[in-house]
C-alpha cells in the first residue's frame, strides 16, 4: 500500500492506494481546500493565518495516514510552495506536522507525475496524447506517447491568481472574463505550437479543475454536453449572468470552488483557443495516482532517477568506466564509515557518478560547473532537495571544504563527503583498492589506516592525502594517518 500527499496551491489531498495486479486501487481520499497560494501576501510570503491552517490540515492527514500499514509514503509540493519567500522557514514545520519528508517538486517533474497517473490509468498502448493540468498555481501541458512522456512545460498560471487578479471582490462580467481569456492566452502562445491537434490523437484534462468543469457542463446542460470550446463559451456565459461568485448554486459545483473556478474557467477557455483543442476528455488520474505508480516503480528497482543519470552522463559524454569506479570505492569506503542511516547511499552513488560533469564546461574549476548542472538540469525523477544534496556534494569533492561548511555538522553528510574526496584522489592516482589494506573511521576525528608498502608503490598518494589533512584542519577536524607493515 502507498500513500500520496499533494500540497497544492488550491487544496491539500492525500490519496491512500493499494496495487492491484495491472492498476493501483485507491483506497482512501481526502481532500481539504487550503488555498494555501491566495495564502501568500504582497511580499510572496505566506501569511501565518495560511501556514497554520495548512499546519492544522497537515496534523489531520497523518492522523489519516497512521490509520494503515503503507510500505511507503510521499508528500510533494507544488506552486506554492515552490514560489513562497518564506518556505525555508515554513517546511520544516509542516514536516514535523504530517511526519514525513516533504519534497517541493519543480512544475516539469509535477508533468512529470501527472502524466504517470494518466497513463497507467488509460493503458492505452501507443497513443499520443496531450495531458493537461490547471492547478491553483501552475498549469501543466504534457505531450506523451504511451507511457512515454516526449514534451512537459509548467506554466506559472493557475485559478487562484487569475480568480484574484481579473474578478476582484468576486465580481463577474464579460470584459473582465475576456482579459482573463486573452491573459492566459499571452502566457501559452509562444509555446503553443508543440501541442496543437496535428501532434496528438486525444486530450486529457487530469486536474479537479478540469474535472469539475466538465461536470458542471454535464449536469446542467450546457453547450453540447462535452468539455468542448462551445460548452465553455456557455459556462462563461452563465457565470457572467450570475455576476459573482456568490451567486453561483449550480449542479457539479462545491460551494468551496466557486470563488476559484472562474478563473480555471478562463485559463481553459484561453488554453481550448491558443492550441486549437476540439474536445477534451476529463480524467480522474493526476499527480496522486502518478506519486503512488513512482512509488510502486522504485519498490520493484525500476527508479526513474537511475534513467535520469544515466540520460545526463551521455548528453555529457561522461567516462563510464571512471564514474563507475568512484562511485563503488566510494560506497565501500561510505560503508566503513557506518552512517546512521541509509538516506545518503543513493545520493552519494548518483553525485559520483556525475561528479566530472562539469568537464563538458572547463577544466578549470570543473567541479563548480558539475555542482551547477546537477542542481539546474532537469533530470526527471529527482527532487529539488535531492538535487541540492547531490550539487552539494559534487562542490565539496574538491578544493577547501570552507565553501560547505556549513552542512559539515551532518556527519552522515561529512561522512559522504569524505568517502567521494578520497575516491576521486585514489581515482586520479590509478590505484586500485584493495579494501583489506584501507581502514576509514570518522567520528570526532578522522582515521585513515593504511598499508605502508601500499604507498610505497604509490608515492603521490601520500602528497595527496597529505593535502587533503590540510583542508579537513582547516574546518577544524583532526585527520590521522597510520601507516602499518
Amino acid at each position: 500500500m502507498y500513500a500520496a500527499v499533494d500540497l497544492g496551491s488550491n487544496s491539500f489531498r492525500l490519496h491512500v492506494g493499494k496495487h492491484d495486479g495491472d492498476t493501483i486501487r485507491v483506497v482512501k481520499s481526502v481532500r481539504d481546500p487550503i488555498r494555501l497560494a491566495a495564502g501568500l501576501d504582497a511580499n510572496g510570503d505566506l501569511t501565518e493565518a495560511a501556514m497554520q491552517g495548512a499546519l492544522a490540515c497537515l496534523q489531520r492527514f497523518r492522523a489519516i495516514l497512521a490509520g494503515f500499514e503503507l510500505d511507503a509514503v510521499r508528500v510533494v509540493a507544488t506552486s506554492a510552495m515552490r514560489v513562497a519567500r518564506n518556505g525555508a522557514v515554513f517546511l520544516p514545520l509542516a514536516e514535523q506536522a504530517i511526519g514525513y519528508p516533504i519534497e517541493i517538486i519543480s512544475g516539469e517533474e509535477e508533468g512529470r507525475l501527472i502524466y504517470m497517473g494518466v497513463a497507467n490509468a488509460l493503458a492505452i498502448p501507443g497513443e499520443r496524447r496531450l495531458v493537461m493540468d490547471i492547478g491553483g498555481g501552475s498549469t501543466e501541458l504534457i505531450l506523451g506517447r504511451g507511457n512515454d512522456i516526449e514534451r512537459v512545460e509548467s506554466f506559472s498560471l493557475g485559478t487562484v491568481k487569475q480568480s484574484l487578479s481579473f474578478f476582484i471582490g468576486g465580481r463577474i462580467d464579460a470584459p473582465s472574463f475576456e482579459a482573463a481569456i486573452l491573459s492566459a492566452r499571452s502566457h501559452f502562445e509562444d509555446a503553443a505550437p508543440p501541442y496543437r491537434p496535428q501532434h496528438w490523437k486525444t486530450a486529457y484534462g487530469s486536474s479537479g479543475t478540469i474535472r469539475t468543469i466538465a461536470d458542471i457542463i454535464v449536469r446542467n446542460k450546457l453547450g453540447d454536453g462535452l468539455l468542448s470550446g462551445v460548452s465553455l463559451d456557455a459556462l462563461a456565459r452563465r457565470f457572467i449572468e450570475l455576476g459573482h461568485t456568490s451567486r453561483i448554486d449550480m449542479p457539479g459545483l462545491r460551494p468551496d470552488r466557486a470563488s476559484t473556478i472562474v478563473g480555471g474557467l478562463a485559463i481553459l477557455i484561453g488554453l481550448f483557443r491558443e492550441l486549437a483543442i476540439p474536445v477534451m476528455t476529463p480524467i480522474e488520474a493526476g499527480l496522486r495516482m502518478g506519486v503512488m505508480w513512482d512509488l510502486y516503480l522504485r519498490s520493484t528497482k525500476r527508479d526513474r532517477r537511475e534513467q535520469s543519470v544515466q540520460g545526463c552522463m551521455e548528453k555529457f559524454h561522461i567516462d563510464q568506466q571512471r564514474a563507475g569506479r568512484v562511485a563503488e570505492q566510494a560506497l565501500a569506503m561510505y560503508a566503513q564509515l557506518k552512517p546512521t542511516s541509509d538516506a545518503l547511499v543513493k545520493c552519494l552513488r548518483w553525485s559520483s557518478l556525475l561528479h566530472e560533469v562539469g568537464l563538458a564546461v572547463s577544466q578549470t574549476g570543473y567541479h563548480k560547473h558539475a555542482s551547477y548542472i546537477v542542481e539546474n538540469a532537469d533530470l526527471p525523477g529527482f527532487t529539488t532537495r535531492e538535487q541540492k544534496t547531490m550539487s552539494r556534494l559534487i562542490l565539496a569533492q574538491k578544493g577547501n571544504l570552507r565553501k560547505i561548511g556549513e552542512v559539515l555538522s551532518d556527519p552522515d553528510f561529512a561522512k559522504a563527503v569524505l568517502a567521494l574526496r578520497l575516491s576521486i584522489l585514489l581515482m586520479h592516482a590509478r590505484i586500485e583498492v584493495d579494501f583489506s589494506e584501507l581502514r576509514l573511521r570518522m567520528k570526532s576525528r578522522i582515521e585513515l589506516d593504511i598499508k605502508r608498502g601500499w604507498v610505497a608503490h604509490h608515492p603521490t598518494v601520500s602528497f595527496w592525502i597529505e593535502k587533503e589533512q590540510e583542508f579537513w584542519d582547516e574546518v577544524g577536524v583532526d585527520f590521522t594517518i597510520r601507516a602499518s607493515a
